[in-house]
């Protein structure tokens, strides 16, 4: 097994924002090879978020956040297992950035299926028709109709953007990160955005 250079270490750390031992072990386990081990750790994490899923989240935070000017303001809840997580600087950290997320991106539901019925049936049948009108063979049209209406998804709902701060994640795949850091289920439970004259 080769040694792993305390480097590579840190820079996986800065990455991942994971510990020093799990990111030695993924480095040891892909000879090294940094991208290979980010994959490594982001599949054990989906590991960990699966075998939370069934845990319950009784604790958490409120975060609140007005952008300069006061003109817009967020609130946002985060449940948790334990108030310890709860109290920790990276569940802290992580509500403070997503309220920023909100007050920038402005989306209007949590995840795809707290989307409104009719608003989804009326943007299906607009995107159909122009798919229509522009000349698409009848059997690509469900295919291509699915692929736009994912799109849509990751515009308006929370969970399917793309996150602010780092857009190679969605925001759920940094509630993951924030998983298998702390070893315990998080979940964004609901948020409000307020906008003068909005």
């Amino acid at each position: 097994m080769a040694k792993i250079d305390v480097a590579l270490i840190q820079q996986l750390r800065e990455r991942t924002g994971l510990g020093m031992m799990d990111c030695k072990k993924a480095l040891e386990e892909t000879d090294g090879n940094i991208d290979q081990a980010v994959d490594l750790l982001r599949k054990k994490g989906a590991l960990v978020a699966a075998k939370r899923a069934e845990k319950t989240t009784a604790e958490g935070i409120i975060q609140a956040y007005i952008h300069p000017g006061n003109q817009v303001g967020v609130l946002v809840e985060i449940n948790c297992e334990t108030d310890f997580v709860a109290r920790t600087e990276g569940l802290k950290q992580f509500a403070s950035d997503l309220c920023m997320h909100i007050a920038a991106i402005k989306p209007l539901y949590l995840a795809p299926e707290d989307v409104d019925a009719k608003f989804l049936e009326h943007e299906r049948n607009i995107l159909k028709e122009q798919l229509v009108q522009s000349g698409k063979a009848e059997k690509f049209i469900d295919k291509i109709l699915e692929g736009k209406l994912q799109k849509l998804y990751s515009e308006i709902c929370l969970l399917n953007q793309p996150f602010v701060k780092n857009d190679q994640f969605t925001v759920d795949q940094m509630v993951q990160e924030l998983i298998a850091k702390t070893g315990e289920k998080i979940k964004i439970k609901r948020f409000a955005r307020y906008e003068i004259g909005g």
